[in-house]
């Protein structure tokens, strides 16, 4: 299935304006670009968290293995 045409085109937006009316249409594309911006700064904060924990045990193994190393030397 590629794109839809032209005439299907104009029958989904004639649906559309049946089903939700002229006067809600800018709402709800406004309600719909709101929930993308959230869900992509939801995913954005996800990625930040992840970045955070991974750089909190990165610390700890580079402590942990300086740690073993002064353990070796006194050894």
């Amino acid at each position: 299935m590629g794109m839809p045409s032209m005439p299907e085109l104009i029958v989904i937006l004639a649906i559309v304006v049946l089903l939700f009316g002229a006067k809600k249409i800018p709402d709800l594309a406004k309600g719909v670009g709101k929930g993308i911006k959230d869900f992509k700064k939801a995913i954005r904060e996800d990625d930040e968290e992840v970045t955070q924990v991974k750089e909190i045990k990165d610390d700890k193994s580079k402590e942990a293995v300086a740690e073993t190393k002064e353990t070796v030397k006194k050894a």
